[in-house]
């Protein structure tokens, strides 16, 4: 197991980059623990496996260094990095039997017989496949050739890292949840450090401690998941984080005050004056819904019956705003939207100020 340290890292697929856009990946400096569970999140083209990849060794960056503890391993080959990587589908052998799997990366690592045998013994059983150990890979479904693949990359205890690259794609929706919460249990067991590339926020906040999400090529936060849904650092976070994600509305600030169209709403805290490219962003779960006097009105565009709760997704003044309101919970005639005040967060050009800023 190691801390990884990404200095100065950076990647172009072109020869000569000239310019930011000319990046996969933009420029990165931070330190990921010895031990961590760690999520790369965002959509498809963003730099997730770029990243990924530079990290197994498969890339070499076009700036800068990566370190697994003290050791630069920058232009190491991924053999020479000590890494275990799952993809995205199974990477096993047909002709070789699942216990024989699991026992390959060990015996060719020369690890004692009676030591490959008591972890094989503890994989299957952690993999749910004990009736199908001495049964030949070629047989088996694509949901138990992925666990197969998983088995092979934690069977193995002395990695600086496992690398996971959506290792969960071609696994059914109840096994991926089965799956997810035996590799958080299994990060608890063995401590090692793990690395999850994936597009599903569920799988990023039910397995990581940190969430690296990623957007056209940068990372735009490090955080816990409640940092992610609490208080995004950017717009798209709070966007991508959530379901529906946060309201993000065009406004004017200035101290204690934000107008949103033809409506002030009054701040919890103060703010510096951003008269342009401001916005307020507020979680629909804080968006409240009502026929009373108070509030701004809306117009309500649909409403989606989610069984626990309903979204409400509605019009202020042109601009889009969702609501969840409880489930049993009547969607006004006459709608208007109040914000609950400690759970909004303003925006400069995409990016959150912060309170007193």
């Amino acid at each position: 197991m190691a801390k990884i340290t990404l200095d100065g890292l950076a990647h172009s697929y072109y020869p000569n980059p000239k310019t930011d856009a000319d990046f996969a990946l933009k420029e990165l400096n931070y330190e990921w623990d010895d031990g961590g569970a760690y999520a790369l999140l965002g959509p498809s083209g963003c730099g997730k496996t770029t990243l990924l990849n530079i990290i197994s060794g498969l890339l070499v960056p076009s700036k800068g260094n990566i370190l697994f503890g003290s050791e630069n391993v920058t232009e190491l080959q991924p053999e020479q990095r000590n890494i275990a990587q799952v993809f995205q589908f199974p990477v096993i052998y047909d002709t070789m039997t699942v216990r024989q799997n699991l026992e390959f990366p060990l015996v060719n690592r020369q690890v004692p017989k009676n030591e490959i045998d008591k972890r094989v013994a503890d994989m299957i059983q952690v993999l749910d496949l004990e009736d199908k150990a001495d049964r030949k890979a070629r047989g088996l479904t694509a949901d138990e050739k992925q666990k197969i693949s998983l088995g092979r990359g934690l069977v193995r205890y002395d990695v600086n890292a496992i690398l996971f690259d959506e290792p969960l794609t071609v696994i059914d929706p109840h096994m991926k949840w089965q799956l997810r919460t035996k590799l958080k249990d299994l990060h608890r067991q063995l401590g090692h450090t793990m690395i999850y590339v994936t597009h599903d926020q569920t799988e990023a906040l039910t397995f990581a401690d940190k969430v690296v999400v990623m957007y056209e090529g940068e990372v735009v936060q490090i955080g816990t998941p409640e940092e992610l849904f609490d208080e995004p650092a950017h717009t798209f976070v709070g966007y991508f984080i959530g379901s529906p994600g946060m309201n993000i509305l065009s406004s004017q600030v200035k101290g204690k005050t934000a107008r949103i169209g033809s409506h002030e709403i009054n701040l919890a805290h103060e703010y510096r004056a951003l008269e342009e490219n401001a916005e307020v962003g507020i979680r629909p779960e804080f968006v409240t819904l009502s026929s009373g006097k108070t509030g701004m009105p809306v117009q309500v565009k649909s409403v989606e019956d989610i069984g626990r709760f309903k979204i409400v997704r509605a019009s202020l003044e042109g601009q889009d705003v969702n609501a969840v309101l409880p489930e049993g919970a009547p969607v006004p005639a006459d709608p208007k939207v109040s914000f609950d005040m400690s759970r909004i967060n303003i925006y400069e050009n995409s990016h959150l100020v912060r309170r007193g800023a």
